[in-house]
């Protein structure tokens, strides 16, 4: 069946855009209900910004949004991009969506599957993504985006192919963007996503805004100079947009009536350093480093100013926040798995999460704050992370290990038996296909 065939016929194109109910929330941070920009960076983990301790990364405007604002220490993706946003565009994890790899967001279907865009749509809010959508499938009519729940998009990605930096490809709602030769595609990005806020200031408005960068095959960039470093300088200019951005809003006095949200979709290519000290795996590694992400919280008058927070956040866990914050109804008959921080953001205590769940392809694995336990029975001490995984034999008598692998193991039994993907073919095969993907990535995105 065409796509267009399958969205008449199931009518979603409609159900998206049907006049929706407004819902009302307390007054906080301006009084009303907060615009929502959720800023993705792309192969971004914590080795990557200042005010997580980058011993070489400069991120000032991202260290200035934390300081006037939250950052958390623990949030974790999956190890790559497709299943770390569908998780959180949909609230749930990778068995249930089908999404367990970058080879498998074809699962993921406008018919099977809520978007928090189209929650918040439902609720009012105005939509948008400018950047990267390799997540769920279809997004080249804006027929489809509808039915995801976005009023309009600018995106890389949607025909799988085409340049994301220079000279880009990229469809904007439906039509090849024309007039890109010797344009920044970061450039054009963030001119779409001011422009829908500048359209949109009355509010309430929701931008996904998954940047392109800093994925490799890297190149310089507007302010590169000859002879850098190609890392440093494009980790600059993706934190130079943010702050471009987040000027844009004060420009237009919405900040204390718009929460911003950073984070990054999986870990960095190739180790990075803290302290002096590597971090544990990288991009597509089921270790620490392959999924410990920075997120940085900023809410003007909601969010307590300067806090580090070292409760646990999955990314199956935004769904269900920007939902509680816009006062949006959750889908009926729909297993969302995450938990939301709402409470944390207006410095509240709120019911942090006792674990977070990651997945990629078969392999998975339950974390709380200090054990973590894959699902071939392995169980580390975490205390030493993202540095080191202290493995813990399978006979240790140490009462606490005892204690923690039973209850790890007991939520893994219980997630497995939930899982209707699982022993289907594509999985693994997918994954043994990135794994050469990455391996040529890494050898291209780092040469300087």
């Amino acid at each position: 069946m065409k796509r267009r065939e399958f969205l008449k016929t199931t009518g979603l194109g409609a159900v998206a855009t049907m006049a929706a109910p407004m819902w009302t929330w307390p007054a906080q941070g301006g009084g009303q209900r907060p615009n929502i920009i959720f800023i993705f960076s792309d192969d971004y983990g914590i080795g990557g910004v200042g005010c997580y301790g980058s011993d070489k990364y400069k991120t000032p405007n991202l260290d200035a949004l934390a300081k006037a604002g939250m950052r958390f220490e623990y949030c974790f993706s999956a190890p790559l991009c497709a299943p770390s946003r569908a998780m959180c565009m949909t609230g749930r994890y990778a068995f249930r969506t089908g999404v367990v790899d970058n080879g498998t967001g074809g699962r993921a279907m406008p018919d099977k599957e809520t978007t928090i865009a189209k929650v918040l749509k439902q609720a009012g809010y105005a939509t948008a993504e400018s950047g990267k959508w390799r997540q769920l499938q279809y997004l080249t009519t804006k027929e489809e985006a509808a039915a995801w729940g976005f009023d309009e998009y600018l995106a890389w990605g949607v025909a799988g192919k085409g340049e994301r930096y220079w000279d880009p490809s990229y469809d904007k709602n439906g039509t090849l963007l024309a007039d890109t030769k010797g344009k920044f595609g970061p450039d054009l990005l963030h001119d779409f996503a001011v422009d829908f806020i500048q359209r949109n200031q009355g509010g309430p408005f929701f931008l996904y805004y998954p940047m392109v960068s800093i994925h490799g095959q890297l190149f310089r960039t507007p302010d590169s100079k000859e002879g850098g470093d190609l890392y440093t300088d494009n980790i600059a200019y993706m934190d130079k947009l943010v702050g471009k951005l987040v000027a844009e809003v004060d420009r237009l006095k919405l900040r204390e009536k718009t929460l911003i949200v950073f984070t990054g979709d999986n870990g960095c290519v190739g180790s990075r350093t803290l302290g002096g000290r590597p971090i544990d795996g990288a991009k597509g590694s089921m270790k620490e480093g392959g999924s410990r992400v920075p997120l940085i919280v900023n809410w003007k008058g909601a969010t307590p100013e300067g806090q580090v927070s070292k409760d646990l956040v999955d990314f199956s866990d935004f769904f269900p926040t920007f939902a509680e914050l816009a006062g949006a109804k959750l889908p009926e008959g729909v297993t969302i798995d995450g938990r939301s921080f709402a409470p944390q953001l207006r410095g509240q205590s709120g019911k942090p999460r006792e674990w977070v769940y990651v997945q990629l392809g078969d392999k998975r694995y339950v974390r709380d704050a200090r054990w973590k336990l894959n699902n071939d029975g392995q169980l580390f001490d975490m205390k030493e992370a993202p540095f080191r995984e202290i493995p813990v034999a399978a006979d240790s008598s140490e009462a606490e290990a005892q204690v923690a692998r039973k209850r790890l193991q007991a939520v893994l039994d219980d997630l497995k038996a939930q899982d209707q993907w699982a022993g289907q073919a594509g999985a693994k095969p997918a994954r043994q296909k990135k794994d050469k993907t990455q391996k040529k990535e890494r050898r291209k995105g780092l040469k300087k």
